[in-house]
């Protein structure tokens, strides 16, 4: 696989989960650019859609019929108005009115999607798409979801970006990163930026990692706002507000601009300031259950981890927070991310837990320790220890719903990536007997080997010992 875009891993959308509500939703998008391509004149009669493996298993609770009959509106997840998304949804359901290549199609949610409990050899997370033409002729094609929105056919997978040039110093393992440092005597955010330049200008990659952390940033500040029940039948009430307002009164009521400036201005303790860390987690996650607004970070389901980190370095950092210093912790954590793509798995289908909150908990780990004044080696460092202790985590939804236990595994994973940092930067990396790398191919080789009930199929560990209707986060 290529080296990857660190705005390739973030991706501001919709929840609750990246594969299965962010995929299929530009599945369907890239299956209508295919029917137009391949019958650019021909008109389509119907359009339908069967999902497998764990998008059946699992599709309902992760909104994936959700997101596909959105796409079928002609919505996109970046710009979607969330407080709508059930009212449009709703007049899908009378109307059988939708959108595809530009003309209006019949489609019936009920009948038009199939949710078929075959797993595809090919990929946990697949989607058969049918259009039949006004001409007779029938266009298939099958499209997997393979975690963090992004999307192959069974030829693309271990390509899922296509042909780009190559940047200045390709990195496709830990060491290649801490060798082009050593190189050229700079952090790894420096490496990162220079490969990026190969896709992007200079005030692209300042304005996309700036606009990255506004979207984590209001998400925060809008999970603080929201009270209420999250949807789904497990009756999980939003904790986030309730914590804040304890914490903080006036946090409620501050713009996304101010938040961060109140909690500078608070002589908090250090264990109020964990429980702010936790309440910034918990507040995204609930954002992402209830189809909000977030950012993959590397995933929906793991959203939580890298906003909360950041939040709490700017909060309650030595210094205000500059914009230097985030562009370089979103270049580092998604190069983090990128890196555990490349060689492993982001996706919970595939993987379980491990591939989504260890790997969004290790890329926080990692873009704190740099801006810690930590090494190159000491980043990678913080990042393996923060996988270390996600290995083997399993992926068991409740009911299927990206609710329990994934909310408070964001908390955990942010707690983790800052214990991880801070072991990090009083650890000599020449010491340390697991190398990044290392624990890479060994979350990879644990993930195929773990059982598949425990790949977001619902159908082990918490998902079936505890109680639908007695379940609390």
């Amino acid at each position: 696989m290529p080296t990857i875009s660190v705005f390739d891993m973030f991706k501001i959308g919709v929840g609750p989960s990246s594969s299965h509500t962010l995929g299929p939703w530009r599945i369907v998008q890239r299956f209508e650019r295919c029917v137009m391509r391949d019958a650019p004149s021909i008109g389509v009669q119907s359009v339908r859609f069967e999902l497998l493996g764990s998008l059946a298993l699992t599709g309902r609770g992760h909104a994936t019929d959700k997101a596909i009959c959105l796409a079928m509106l002609g919505e996109q997840p970046e710009t979607v108005e969330v407080d709508q998304i059930e009212l449009k949804l709703a007049a899908l359901a009378e109307s059988h009115q939708a959108l595809f290549c530009g003309h209006a199609v019949h489609f019936e949610p009920d009948r038009d999607m199939t949710f078929v409990n075959e797993r595809h050899p090919g990929h946990a997370n697949a989607i058969r798409c049918f259009a039949m033409l006004d001409d007779g002729r029938e266009i298939t094609k099958t499209y997997f979801s393979v975690g963090g929105g992004f999307v192959a056919s069974p030829d693309e997978l271990d390509d899922t970006l296509g042909e780009r040039p190559l940047p200045s110093r390709p990195v496709r393992f830990g060491a290649d990163l801490l060798q082009h440092c050593s190189e050229i005597g700079l952090p790894i955010s420096r490496v990162v930026y220079e490969n990026e330049m190969a896709w992007w200008t200079e005030t692209q990659i300042e304005e996309q990692a700036i606009a990255i952390w506004h979207a984590m940033r209001e998400s925060v500040r809008r999970g603080c706002r929201t009270n209420g029940i999250l949807p789904g039948g497990l009756h999980v009430r939003r904790r986030a507000p309730q914590l804040v307002g304890e914490l903080v009164p006036e946090y409620l009521s501050q713009s996304a601009d101010t938040l961060v400036s109140t909690l500078r201005e608070k002589p908090l303790d250090f264990e109020t300031k964990l429980r702010m860390l936790s309440c910034f987690a918990l507040a995204v996650n609930e954002e992402n259950a209830g189809m909000g607004r977030v950012v993959t970070a590397p995933t929906n389901g793991a959203a939580g981890v890298i906003p909360a980190v950041l939040m709490y370095r700017a909060a309650f950092g030595d210094h205000p927070i500059t914009r230097d210093e985030i562009m370089r912790f979103i270049l580092v954590s998604g190069q983090i991310g990128a890196l555990f793509k490349q060689n492993a798995t982001i996706s919970a289908a595939m993987g379980g837990c491990q591939a989504e909150i260890g790997v969004s908990s290790a890329m926080a780990a990692g873009a704190l320790t740099e801006l810690m004044g930590g090494s190159p080696g000491r980043v990678l460092m913080a990042a393996e220890i923060a996988m270390e202790h996600h290995l083997g985590m399993t992926c068991d939804p409740v009911g299927g719903l990206v609710q329990v236990p994934c909310i408070e595994r964001n908390a955990m994973g942010a707690l983790k990536a800052i214990g991880a940092a801070v072991i990090a930067m009083n650890g000599e990396p020449a010491h340390a007997r697991v190398s990044f790398d290392e624990v890479v191919a060994t979350m990879w080789e644990t993930a195929q080997q773990m059982n598949d009930r425990y790949k977001e199929t619902s159908l082990g560990g918490l998902a079936v010992n505890i109680s639908v209707r007695t379940a609390e986060c």
